[in-house]
């Protein structure tokens, strides 16, 4: 059993922060065992891995399987949540955007809200003779490389401009903001604006969120039953393939910007004692994560790749002493 007055730094990912602190509330009650989450970024989270200056670290950004190795890391697929679009328009909901047009939005191509093309595809709608304010990641991060990888793939434009990037050069004038939820406040602050952000962000902050029209051309709004559609329409549901795409899947409820989180922990400590306590969180996490995910914005992992865990935790080895004892509450 953990020390009752232990307290584990982590830090990383924005995009599911508020889903890991509700959980570590929740195991911090059970446990005693204070999980210390700070949304950073992603690209913070793995270098603060890399540095074992936290035994646990979040990223969107998958490392491959040769720097996993190189850097002694265990990957560990968490939870899928979506990116959504979000815009401040007050008076006006229910905005259309294609992927492409989104596209040139973000390049600054397309820097008008009654812009010919945005009015095409939101008959109706009474849409304002306003500049776009394009509000974008400060940091470099997850949420970002799916952004812009989604962007990428449906405009040849942003794929030979920008591309897609955890650090993307923005062309011409945008405001930068760090984190998700610096995100969604300089959007609520700022009319006109248009950021990303992670989904459970748009109820929680009361964001207007952009509809997409996916791969099989239908409309669709940021959802869990979107983002499990994706899973099932990838090899992340067909192969336990937890590095699979799940951006533009084929599928009539697909959201097209569903993305994998996951957690990086040390595969070589020195002892049993530096890793088993973050090991015991998630383990805990994965038994309970149908019910800790439901309601939270975000999809539980299939079960092909939950049963994966067991072989992913047990590759963690101790450079002196036994193995570390994880598998409680």
């Amino acid at each position: 059993m953990c020390s009752s007055d232990l307290t584990l730094s982590a830090a990383g990912a924005s995009f599911p922060s508020k889903v890991y602190q509700r959980w570590a509330r929740q195991y911090a009650e059970l446990s005693g065992v204070r999980i210390d989450y700070k949304p950073t970024g992603s690209g913070d989270g793995i270098q603060q891995a890399i540095a074992r200056k936290v035994p646990l670290a979040g990223t969107d950004a998958p490392l491959k399987p040769e720097d996993l190795s190189r850097h002694r890391l265990v990957q560990l697929p968490m939870l899928v949540g979506g990116i959504t679009p979000v815009v401040n328009l007050p008076g006006l909901d229910g905005l259309r955007l294609s992927g492409e047009l989104l596209a040139d939005i973000m390049l600054g191509a397309v820097a008008r809200w009654d812009d010919p093309r945005i009015a095409e595809l939101n008959r109706g709608l009474n849409l304002p003779a306003r500049r776009i304010v394009r509000v974008v990641r400060a940091d470099k991060s997850g949420t970002s490389e799916g952004f812009t990888g989604y962007l990428a793939g449906a405009s040849a434009a942003f794929r030979t401009g920008p591309g897609q990037s955890s650090l993307p050069a923005w062309p011409g004038e945008v405001q930068a903001a760090p984190g998700n939820d610096g995100v969604s406040g300089q959007v609520r602050a700022t009319p006109g604006a248009i950021g990303y952000v992670s989904h459970d962000r748009v109820e929680s902050d009361r964001l207007s969120a952009v509809a997409l029209r996916n791969r099989s051309g239908q409309w669709v709004s940021a959802s869990e039953a979107g983002f499990r559609a994706a899973i099932f329409n990838s090899d992340l549901n067909r192969q336990g393939d937890d590095l699979a795409p799940l951006l533009d899947r084929a599928g009539q409820e697909s959201w097209p910007i569903t993305m994998t989180s996951f957690l990086l922990l040390d595969a070589q400590p020195a002892t049993a004692a530096d890793v088993e306590a973050a090991m015991r969180f998630v383990w805990w996490c994965f038994m309970h994560g149908d019910q800790l995910t439901r309601g939270t914005g975000f999809a539980p992992l299939p079960v092909s790749v939950q049963a994966k865990l067991v072989a992913r935790l047990g590759a963690v080895a101790p450079r002196q002493g036994a193995r570390p004892s994880y598998q409680q509450y």
